[in-house]
């Protein structure tokens, strides 16, 4: 899953249980379309990128390279150690930033409290992933409509 700053939901992605989330990081990002408030294309990329150290893997910070996303992933302690042996650069970590992380923890936090997803009901993986999406167009609505429900 893939959420703003603020924890709404962007995207979500489904993977078999024994897949490693990080495999999923460019499909995750191929699908975000953010929208400006100005006229215009909608944005295809966040700036950064926050990610627990399970994504603390080259693939994943070249595919964010490519896409001109700062990577904010923290290195794993294998890597240090590797790192240590050998000389370059040393990847740019912005503590700051990556206390904003819980926002996504947050979102999936969030998103375990709907029962049929928690439970996993849905055996069907496309069954599961709709269930998912109605469950962010809940959230977006939810996030639309208490601003409109405090002015009356």
């Amino acid at each position: 899953m893939l959420s703003d700053g603020t924890g709404l939901p962007l995207t979500a992605e489904l993977s078999a249980g024994q897949a490693h989330e990080s495999k999923y990081v460019e499909p995750v990002l191929d699908r975000v379309r953010i929208r400006r408030c100005r006229p215009g294309r909608p944005r295809r990329r966040p700036r950064r990128l926050a990610g627990d150290k399970g994504y603390s893997y080259p693939r994943v910070r070249a595919a964010l390279r490519r896409r001109h996303i700062g990577a904010v992933i923290a290195e794993r302690d294998d890597q240090r150690e590797r790192r240590a042996h050998r000389p370059g650069r040393k990847p740019q970590f912005d503590k700051a930033a990556y206390r904003q992380r819980h926002v996504i923890e947050n979102c999936v936090g969030w998103l375990k409290e709907a029962r049929g997803l928690a439970t996993r009901y849905e055996k069907l993986a496309v069954h599961y992933l709709a269930l998912v999406k109605l469950a962010i167009i809940r959230r977006l609505l939810k996030r639309l409509i208490a601003p409109l429900s405090h002015r009356a």
